[in-house]
């Protein structure tokens, strides 16, 4: 199974609070939103159409409950095509503290969670999505696990925050939108065997928090 990650980025790289100023205010961010009315009809189709060919999900735990609070949970929401594919496709969340996931078909991944990727990632065929999940999408870089990085990348710059800490390969493919953001399928950067690096979690400042 391909692991592909889709990611939201400004032109200095910052991936943080993405959706609205209150989704993510971790280190006193205050920018959120910046992606916010910069997408077309095209680039909407374009998510919509991953999500769609998505085989399963893998997040962070803040993404999840996000996503679970809405895609998961409004029905408006659940009627979208992504919220469909959502709704349908299994999921999977990396998380040490999670006991009681409120989402239908989803499946905690505790312990060593390098070898449980790596288990997903044999399976024949088939693609397993990850979406947003910042601190997840570094860590699974920083470890080879990704196969294919979609950057889209929205014409702002926000300062500093949290955001992507290793560059990609090469640009597979580089698609321009009508509001001046672009699509860049990109092959991620390996030195080794996938997962060859350091197998522990990102150190985080508060043990209670996990991958988002």
């Amino acid at each position: 199974m391909k692991l592909t990650t889709m990611t939201q980025v400004t032109l200095d790289g910052v991936m943080q609070g993405n959706g609205a100023a209150s989704d993510d205010r971790r280190n006193g961010f205050e920018r959120g939103g910046w992606a916010r009315g910069a997408g077309d009809d095209e680039t909407r189709t374009f998510i919509t159409q991953t999500y769609q060919r998505a085989d399963a999900f893998l997040f962070g735990r803040r993404t999840y409950e996000l996503f679970a609070g809405s895609w998961g949970s409004i029905d408006q929401m659940r009627a979208h095509p992504i919220g469909v594919a959502l709704n349908e496709a299994p999921k999977y969340v990396a998380s040490t503290t999670l006991t009681a996931p409120r989402w239908e078909d989803t499946t905690v991944l505790r312990g060593d969670l390098a070898a449980a990727i790596s288990e997903l990632k044999a399976k024949p065929e088939g693609e397993l999505q990850v979406h947003g999940s910042g601190a997840l999408t570094r860590w699974l870089l920083e470890n080879d696990l990704v196969d294919e990085m979609t950057l889209i990348v929205i014409p702002v710059i926000v300062g500093r925050a949290r955001g992507c800490s290793r560059r990609p390969d090469r640009i597979l493919r580089s698609t321009w939108s009508s509001r001046g953001s672009t699509r860049r399928a990109c092959r991620s950067r390996s030195t080794g065997r996938p997962g060859a690096r350091s197998m522990r979690r990102p150190e985080v400042p508060d043990r209670r928090t996990t991958l988002s």
